[in-house]
C-alpha cells in the first residue's frame, strides 16, 4: 500500500421504519484517511463531504490516521 491513502468499509445502515415495514435505509461507512504528514489536507475534504462526521485520530506505525463515518 502506498501512503496517502483512503481505505473505507461499510459499518452498518440505519433504518426508520413506518408501519412496522422499513421505510427509508441509509448505508454507513468507515472511512479512514492514513497520511504521514500530520497536517494533511486530505482528511479536511473527507471532513467536508455531506453527512460526513469526524471519528477519530491515532498514529500507528509512525502514520497518523483520521476516522470519519459517512452516510450514503
Amino acid at each position: 500500500m502506498s501512503y496517502p491513502c483512503i481505505i473505507y468499509k461499510r459499518d452498518d445502515e440505519e433504518t426508520i421504519f413506518a408501519d412496522n415495514s422499513p421505510y427509508h435505509r441509509t448505508k454507513r461507512y468507515l472511512v479512514t484517511v492514513i497520511d504521514a504528514d500530520p497536517d494533511s489536507t486530505i482528511p479536511d475534504k473527507v471532513g467536508a463531504l455531506p453527512l460526513s462526521r469526524y471519528l477519530r485520530n491515532f498514529v500507528a506505525k509512525n502514520l497518523n490516521h483520521d476516522v470519519y463515518v459517512l452516510y450514503f
